[in-house]
C-alpha cells in the first residue's frame, strides 16, 4: 500500500533493527521508529506503536529474530526462551504473535541443533522475513478471494482498523474493499470510530483517504440504526484470534455489530489469515480477552486547532471504568470467514480444512527449502 504516493509495509527488519511506522502518531503525523533491541520491540507491541494482528504477528517474528541475534555464548539456548517469554506477555490475544514467535523460535532450535549458534540465527531471520512476507501475501489473497462479494456501488460497515496497517500490507477486512476498488467497483465505507482508541476515525480512515476511496466515520452506537435504515449492504470485519468451531475474537464492539446485522439481515464477513486460527482453542469462551489501561476510557488525546497534540480528561475525577479490549462474536452470526485459502463457513468442519492446508502449504515450504 502507500502513503502519499510511496510503497511501504508496516513493519521490517533492517540489518538488526526493527522499522515500524508508529501507528500512535497518525493520523496527524507519518513517522518511522527504529527498535534496536528484542526488548524496545516487545515495548512496542504492548504500548501499541504497531497493532493488529498480522502485524503484531510479524513484529513479534522479528523481535525473536532479534533475541536470536542477541544471544551467545554457554546460555544461548535459555536466552533464546526468555526472549520468546517477553513477547508473549506482551500482547494475550492475538493469536498470530503466539503463532510468530513458536516458528522463529522453532528455527533457531532446529538451526543450534544443525550448525550451532550461527545457523540458529540465519534460520532465525529467514523465518521471521518469511512470516511477513506469507502475512502480506495471504492478504493480497484475502483481498481477491473478498472482492467478488463487494457489488459495484456497494456500502460496506467494518470496524476498528483491520487494514494494510494492521498487517505487514495490504490488510483483511480491508483487502478486498482495495481490490473491489482498482476494480473500478466503487465502494463506499462506513467507518465506526471504535472507542477506546479510535482505530477506525484515526486509521482506517486515513488509510481510505490514501487510497481515494469514499468513507464516513460513525460514532459506534450510530451503525446499528444505519443498518435498519438500509444503508449499509454488507460488513466486513478482521480478527485476532479464531477459535476452532468458529467464533472469532476481534476488537471490542464487533458483536453488538454482528448482532445488529443479524437483525437488518445485512451478511456479516470476518476476513483473517489463516494463522489467525487457534486450533487449540474449542471455543471462543477459551479466548483470553485482554484488558487495558482505565485511561483508554477516561481519557481522550487528539490534536487542538494549533495543531499541538494534547490529552483531556473526560471523565470525573473519581471515575473508573472497565475496559476489555475485544469481545467474541459466536459463530453462528458470521455469514463467512475470507481466507488466503478462500471463502469459508464459520464451522469446525470448515475452519479444520483450513488449518489442514495451511500446514500442508507450510510442510511443502519446508521440503521445497531443504
Amino acid at each position: 500500500m502507500k502513503v502519499q504516493g510511496i510503497h511501504h509495509r508496516t513493519v521490517w527488519l533492517e540489518h538488526k533493527a526493527v522499522v515500524m511506522i508508529d501507528q500512535v502518531r497518525l493520523p496527524h503525523e507519518f513517522r518511522l521508529v527504529r527498535l534496536p533491541t528484542h526488548a524496545d520491540t516487545a515495548q512496542a507491541i504492548a504500548g501499541m506503536t504497531v497493532r493488529g494482528a498480522g502485524a503484531i504477528g510479524a513484529t513479534a517474528g522479528f523481535g525473536m529474530a532479534q533475541g536470536v541475534l542477541e544471544a551467545s555464548g554457554e546460555a544461548f539456548q535459555d536466552y533464546l526462551e526468555v526472549v520468546a517469554q517477553r513477547l508473549r506477555g506482551t500482547r494475550p490475544t492475538a493469536q498470530n504473535l503466539f503463532y510468530a514467535v513458536n516458528r522463529v523460535l522453532d528455527a533457531a532450535r532446529s538451526g543450534f541443533d544443525a550448525g550451532g549458534q550461527e545457523e540458529a540465527k540465519r534460520r532465525a531471520v529467514e523465518e521471521a522475513q518469511r512470516i511477513a512476507d506469507e502475512d502480506a501475501e495471504a492478504c493480497r489473497r484475502i483481498g481477491e478471494h473478498g472482492a467478488p462479494l463487494i457489488a459495484p456501488g456497494a456500502r460496506i460497515s467494518t470496524h476498528c482498523n483491520a487494514g494494510w496497517l494492521a498487517f505487514v500490507d495490504w490488510g483483511s477486512a480491508l483487502s478486498p474493499i482495495y481490490v473491489a476498488h482498482r476494480q473500478g467497483k466503487k465502494p463506499f465505507v462506513w467507518v465506526d470510530e471504535t472507542r477506546p482508541r479510535l482505530q477506525g476515525s484515526r486509521l482506517t480512515a486515513w488509510e481510505l483517504s490514501q487510497e481515494g476511496i469514499p468513507f464516513r466515520i460513525l460514532c459506534d452506537g450510530a451503525t446499528a440504526s444505519i443498518m435498519a435504515r438500509g444503508e449499509v449492504d454488507l460488513a466486513i470485519v478482521g480478527a485476532d484470534r479464531i477459535a476452532a468451531n468458529g467464533d472469532v475474537a476481534n476488537k471490542i464492539g464487533t458483536y453488538p455489530l454482528a448482532l445488529a446485522a443479524r437483525e437488518a439481515g445485512v451478511p456479516f464477513y470476518v476476513a483473517a489469515p489463516s494463522s489467525t486460527i487457534d486450533e487449540a482453542c474449542s471455543s471462543g469462551t477459551h479466548i483470553p480477552i485482554e484488558r487495558r489501561s482505565a485511561d483508554e476510557v477516561l481519557w481522550i488525546s487528539g490534536q487542538t486547532e494549533s495543531g499541538a497534540t494534547t490529552r483531556v480528561r473526560v471523565a470525573p475525577p473519581d471515575a473508573q471504568a472497565e475496559t476489555p479490549a475485544f469481545d467474541v462474536t459466536p459463530a453462528h452470526l458470521i455469514s463467512g470467514i475470507i481466507t488466503e485459502f478462500g471463502l469459508i463457513e464459520a464451522t469446525s468442519e470448515s475452519i479444520a480444512r483450513v488449518v489442514q492446508e495451511r500446514h500442508a502449504s507450510y510442510h511443502h515450504r519446508q521440503a521445497t527449502d531443504q
